[in-house]
C-alpha cells in the first residue's frame, strides 16, 4: 500500500482550500518573510483552447486533399502604415525574452530556430545582443518602460518595434532580474551594477495616457523614417479598452498576452492572480478591433499558453492573425529535459516543473549566465529543435484548416469551433458543443 492510499485507509482528506501547497507557501512566508519569485506562467488550471474542438468537413463542408490542395501559411504584419511590413512565412513568432534572462547562446539559438523556419524573434529587457540580430531574419525590437539598453541605431536595425505596456503574467507590474543574473555584461547593457537586482519599471517614465502613446509612437516612426512596423503590447486584463486606445495612438500590430504567458521573474502572487486567461481576451481584442473597422487592417497577435498546432489554429479561427510562443519555445531548445534529472534534483525540483529561472542555475544552460553551464547548450542544435518544434506546429495547424475546408489557415472561423464547457463557450463566444447555445448572447438557444 503507497503513501497515498495508506492516508486515505485512515480516513484522512486534503483540504481544497488548505491542500499542501498551500499550507508549504504559508509555511515558507511564515519562515522567511519574504513573497515567493519564480518563473514560468500561471500553475493554476483556466479555461483554455483544450475546451474547444473544431467541426471537421464532412458533407455540408468538403475537407481539402492534403497532398493535392494547398493550405497556405503566411502572415503579413504591420501593413497599416509601415513600408516594410513584416512577411513570414508561418503565424507562429517567438515572444520577447531578454538577453540576462536568458543566455547569449539561447537567444542564438532562438534566432537561428525562427529564422529557418521562416518567422521572427523578439528582443526583450536589456536590448538587443550581437547573438540574437545576427542569427534572425527577421527581429522585432522591444521598448519597454525600464528603457534598459535602449539604443536608437538598434531600433534602425530592428525589423519591427514593439512597444510593451504589460505582460500577461504580470499587468500592471514590472519585470526583475536578481543580482546572480547581472554580470559585467548584463550590466553594460543595462547600466547597472554588477550583481545588483534589478526591478524593471511598471509604466513608460514619459507618457502617462493613451494620447502621450500616440506622440511615442510618432517619434519612434520618425527615427526608422516609417519603414518599420510598430507593435502594442499589452498584459490581458482590460483588453477590449486597452485595444481601442491602441489602435487610436496608431499601432500597426497589437499583440495581447494572456495569463497563461510566461516570465522570467515575478512574484508567484501576480502570476496567479493578476490577469485574465488567453482564452477570455481574443474574443474581446477581436470585437474592438471589428467595432473599429479594423480587424484585419490592425494585425492581432495572440499570446499566453500556446502550446501546439491545435492552438494556433483556435486563436487564428477566433480572429488572431499569428501567435506568440515563449515557454514552448524554451521547451523545444531543451528546458527541462530529463536527461538533467538528476540535477534539477540536487536543486530541490525535478525535470518538466523546474521553474526557478531567476537563481541562474539553469542546468540546461538556457536561463543562466553562468558561464560553465552556458556551455551545455549547443546553439546550433538547439536552434534545429526549435525550427523542427514550429514547423510541426503549422503542419499541425494545416491538417486542422484541410479538414475544415480551408485554403490558407487564416481562413478558419469562429463557425468551425464549438465548446466543451459552459464557461469557454461564453469566453470564446462559440456554441457549446451539441447546441447552438452562446452564453451571454442575446437570441442564443
Amino acid at each position: 500500500m503507497d503513501t497515498a492510499d495508506l492516508r486515505a485507509w485512515r480516513g484522512l482528506r486534503e483540504s481544497a482550500t488548505f491542500d499542501r501547497g498551500t499550507i508549504h507557501d504559508i509555511q515558507r512566508a511564515a519562515r522567511t518573510g519574504i513573497y515567493h519569485i519564480r518563473g514560468g506562467g500561471a500553475k493554476r488550471a483556466v479555461p483554455h483552447f483544450d475546451d474547444l474542438l473544431f467541426l471537421g468537413a464532412s458533407m455540408s463542408r468538403y475537407p481539402l486533399e492534403g497532398y493535392r490542395e494547398r493550405c497556405d501559411t503566411d502572415v503579413v504584419l504591420g501593413t497599416r502604415h509601415a513600408a516594410f511590413p513584416l512577411h513570414l512565412a508561418i503565424p507562429v513568432t517567438i515572444a520577447g525574452m531578454s538577453f540576462g534572462a536568458l543566455s547569449g547562446r539561447a537567444k542564438e539559438a532562438l534566432g537561428r530556430g525562427a529564422s529557418e523556419a521562416g518567422t521572427s524573434t523578439t528582443t526583450g529587457d536589456g536590448g538587443m545582443s550581437d547573438e540574437e540580430r545576427g542569427q534572425s531574419k527577421h527581429l522585432v525590437y522591444q521598448y519597454l518602460p525600464s528603457r534598459y539598453g535602449m539604443n536608437p541605431d538598434h531600433l534602425r536595425q530592428a525589423d519591427a518595434i514593439e512597444v510593451v505596456l504589460g505582460q500577461g503574467a504580470k499587468p500592471g507590474g514590472g519585470g526583475m532580474l536578481l543580482g546572480q543574473k547581472i554580470t559585467e555584461r548584463v550590466a553594460s547593457m543595462r547600466t547597472l551594477p554588477v550583481g545588483i537586482d534589478q526591478r524593471s519599471a511598471c509604466r513608460h517614465p514619459d507618457w502617462t495616457g493613451p494620447d502621450d502613446l500616440a506622440i511615442k509612437i510618432r517619434e519612434l516612426r520618425e527615427i526608422t523614417d516609417w519603414e518599420k512596423p510598430i507593435y502594442v503590447k499589452v498584459g490581458a486584463s482590460r483588453t477590449y479598452y486597452d485595444v481601442k486606445l491602441a489602435v487610436h495612438a496608431g499601432a500597426d500590430v497589437v499583440v495581447v498576452d494572456g495569463m497563461q504567458g510566461g516570465t522570467a521573474a515575478t512574484q508567484d502572487v501576480f502570476i496567479e492572480h493578476v490577469g485574465i486567461p488567453t482564452l477570455a481576451a481574443l474574443p474581446q481584442a477581436v470585437q474592438a478591433l471589428q467595432e473599429l473597422g479594423m480587424h484585419r487592417k490592425v494585425q492581432l497577435v495572440i499570446s499566453g499558453g500556446i502550446r501546439t498546432g491545435a492552438d494556433v489554429a483556435k486563436a487564428l479561427a477566433l480572429g488572431a492573425d499569428a501567435v506568440a510562443i515563449g515557454t514552448a519555445a524554451l521547451v523545444a531548445l531543451g528546458d527541462n529535459d530529463p536527461r538533467f534529472e538528476h540535477e534539477y534534483e540536487a536543486l530541490g525540483t525535478a525535470a518538466g516543473f523546474y521553474d526557478d529561472y531567476q537563481e541562474g542555475r539553469d542546468p540546461a544552460g538556457i536561463t543562466t549566465q553562468d558561464p560553465v553551464l552556458q556551455e551545455r547548450l549547443d546553439p546550433e542544435a538547439a536552434g534545429r529543435r526549435l525550427a523542427n518544434y514550429l514547423r510541426v506546429m503549422t503542419m499541425e495547424a494545416q491538417t486542422i484548416a484541410r479538414a475544415c475546408g480551408k485554403s490558407h489557415v487564416q481562413h478558419l472561423e469562429p463557425e468551425d469551433l464549438v465548446a466543451l464547457t459552459v464557461e469557454a463557450a461564453a469566453m470564446a463566444r462559440v456554441p457549446l458543443a451539441g447546441t447552438s447555445w452562446i452564453p451571454g448572447v442575446d437570441g442564443a438557444h
